[in-house]
């Protein structure tokens, strides 16, 4: 490493810290409480297993779903059961690490686990054999009652200290979104500004990048509905997520409709059409309509802005038709009008007006003019 990327790296590395520094001490309260609970519930003298497994459940519980985290815990059971029963039958060593790991993995997936079940099984069976060798062979119940006494404890920890921010995980997934779709925006406004099909081409690409920015909202809109319903404290976030519940299938759609348009809009430049030029200050008001519409979730007042601005993109496309306007050019425009619409449904949303508000939202948008393509 360079002189300079290492002081860049210490630099900054008080800073990545100070971000994760709740959960790890999250996780250190968690492993101390499940030792010295179990200690006193099961009169062990090491439950290190217990420390384990509230390790390992904590680590899944925080922005991961619950059921992870209890597969984990699941996995932590099925490998100490099975990892008992060889030691007792034909003791350790590397190849019964082997077996261990061969049986502990055929047992999960036999039980129908995940992923996470299944390796977790193999890890806790070869840690039992590295923690308590030969000497300490045989089954023990305490071990498996270690690892449920320590799931328990970091699911606990995970409900009641420090839980996350629902509305903080949901927002900043939201927000991604909103910068990819008004970024690719501009991208197609200036492929259509400078007549180049280099831009709407490496927006139809980003377009398309974005799904899984919002495959990434639903996940934490998962995570925040259930930590608002488990966690005490955050109990009352569970109304604060409800516009992006109520608006990410909206948002959704303007994601489609905008990768088409930077497609059509890459077609009409490359087929020599002319006019599309002419578009560009449409779409550009349509990414600033993007840019309110992030906003409106900390400011409801912006749904009014919304609106304007996507109408106000609506009406430009609907001037640039005319009689005898290209196929290409009136697909444009289509699509343009389109991604307004949606839009406006989705600042409808996040304010919360009545669905039947919405249905006027494409008369509101319609041309005047009888001679623009619907």
């Amino acid at each position: 490493m360079s002189p300079g990327r290492m002081t860049r790296a210490v630099r900054i590395a008080p800073q990545r810290l100070r971000g994760r520094l709740i959960p790890i001490l999250q996780t250190a309260t968690a492993a101390v409480a499940a030792w010295y609970l179990a200690e006193l519930l099961l009169s062990d003298e090491a439950p290190a297993f217990a420390s384990i497994a509230a390790v390992i459940s904590l680590g899944a519980a925080f922005g991961q779903r619950r059921e992870r985290a209890l597969q984990l815990v699941g996995g932590v059971v099925v490998g100490i059961l099975v990892a008992d029963g060889i030691v007792a039958l034909i003791g350790s060593g590397p190849p019964q690490i082997g077996l261990m790991v061969l049986l502990a993995m055929s047992a999960a997936v036999l039980l129908g686990g995940g992923e996470l079940l299944v390796a977790e099984a193999a890890v806790s069976a070869i840690l039992l054999v590295v923690i308590a060798p030969g000497g300490e062979a045989g089954f023990s119940a305490n071990r498996v009652l270690e690892a449920l006494i320590g799931g328990g404890v970091g699911l606990l920890v995970a409900s009641l200290f420090f839980p996350p921010d629902p509305r903080l995980l949901v927002d900043r997934a939201m927000q991604s979104v909103f910068a990819g779709l008004g970024r690719t925006l501009q991208l197609v406004a200036a492929a259509l500004r400078e007549g180049k099909p280099a831009p709407a081409d490496e927006a139809f690409e980003r377009a398309g990048r974005i799904d899984l920015e919002v495959a990434e909202v639903h996940h934490a809109l998962a995570t925040g509905r259930e930590t608002a319903r488990f966690a005490p404290p955050r109990r009352g976030a569970r109304h604060q997520l409800d516009p992006f519940v109520r608006s990410i299938a909206q948002v959704d759609f303007a994601v489609r409709d905008t990768r088409t348009l930077a497609r059509s809009a890459s077609r009409a430049l490359r087929s020599g059409a002319t006019g599309p030029q002419r578009l560009a200050a449409a779409v550009e008001v349509l990414a600033e309509a993007v840019w309110s519409l992030a906003a409106a979730y900390d400011e409801p007042g912006r749904t009014q802005e919304v609106r304007r601005l996507a109408m106000q993109a609506a009406e430009l496309a609907t001037r640039v038709h005319a009689p005898g306007t290209e196929l290409a050019v009136s697909e444009l425009i289509v699509q343009v009008r389109s991604t307004a619409i949606d839009l406006v449904r989705a600042a409808e949303l996040v304010a919360g007006e009545p669905v039947g508000a919405q249905s006027a939202t494409d008369e509101l948008l319609l041309p005047d003019r009888a001679d623009v393509p619907s």
